[in-house]
């Protein structure tokens, strides 16, 4: 695995990349370090549909707020690198904040509408650094499928229109959340959480089972299957919801019933540590 951490030789990188695959499919997961049993599941996905896979791993600093854990992000560079390597990767793009936002950098990307809910409305201005340093790694690296996970359901929405909005010449792929054997979402914040913490962090995903559960009982009406949700969420009364919604999955504007199919998604804060987790309501079939 190669590692480079400028632009320059990022570019050079993945035109020999093409070169070495006979103008080859270019499969990139962008990350921010830390990586965990989801990341890889990405990019064993690019790995399978892909000639050549590209990781970038780069905490992004306009997507943090100023109260936020930037600072304390985990950082885990080596064991990361053991890990892509292990997996085969042939390319990592690591590069410094100066290298993304030189000196003097005032352009950034700002999808309008969709980029104000679920997580930007909690955390204003966060898409806008999400979009603006995708579009930037897209610009440098030019992959042809770029693979993120549908635990970031609201990134993906915002980076989906983008992607159309601005004609990216590439695919965008979502693949599952992956989970720990008791439910809980993988994310590299997880590691923040204290034993207990960890427990109570499961009414997340215990909310969301719920909704199944009551879909699959042709409950369609978002107001209730919103109040099933947050009554389970109430268990734990420390855990502190930042929301609980069922919204559109294109738009993340908020549905009525979820008979064209919807997404639930919540929020929730679990001693200092913001988690987030989804489910995709499919389309109910009617006679």
């Amino acid at each position: 695995m190669r590692i480079v951490t400028t632009i320059a030789e990022a570019r050079a990188a993945v035109r020999a990349l093409r070169d070495g695959n006979q103008a080859g499919s270019i499969g990139f997961v962008p990350t921010m370090g830390a990586l965990h049993a989801g990341h890889m599941s990405l990019v064993c996905a690019a790995r399978g549909q892909c000639d050549a896979v590209v990781v970038s791993i780069f905490v992004n600093p306009t997507q943090f707020g100023p109260n936020e854990d930037f600072a304390k992000y985990p950082r885990t560079f080596e064991q990361d690198c053991a890990l892509l390597e292990s997996e085969g990767v042939d390319l990592l793009f690591a590069p410094s904040a100066d290298e993304m936002y030189p000196l003097g950098a005032s352009t950034f990307v700002d999808v309008e509408g969709v980029s104000d809910r679920l997580d930007g409305l909690s955390r204003p201005g966060h898409f806008r650094g999400v979009s603006t340093v995708v579009a930037k790694l897209f610009h440098v690296l030019a992959p042809d499928k770029a693979f993120f996970g549908q635990k970031d359901a609201a990134q993906v929405a915002v980076l989906r229109k983008m992607v159309r909005d601005l004609h990216f010449s590439l695919e965008l792929l979502v693949c599952p959340i992956k989970r720990e054997a008791d439910g809980l979402a993988m994310s590299s914040r997880n590691r923040y959480l204290s034993p207990e913490e960890r427990r109570r962090a499961l009414v997340l995903s215990k909310a969301l089972w719920r909704v199944e559960e009551l879909v699959s009982e042709n409950v369609v009406a978002a107001p209730a299957l919103i109040d099933a949700a947050l009554a389970v969420l109430a268990g734990e009364p420390e855990v502190r919801v930042d929301y609980c919604k069922i919204v559109d999955p294109e738009t993340l504007e908020e549905v009525a019933d979820v008979r064209k199919g919807a997404l639930a998604a919540v929020a929730a804060v679990v001693g200092t540590t913001r988690l987030i987790d989804n489910t995709v309501i499919a389309p109910l079939v009617t006679a």
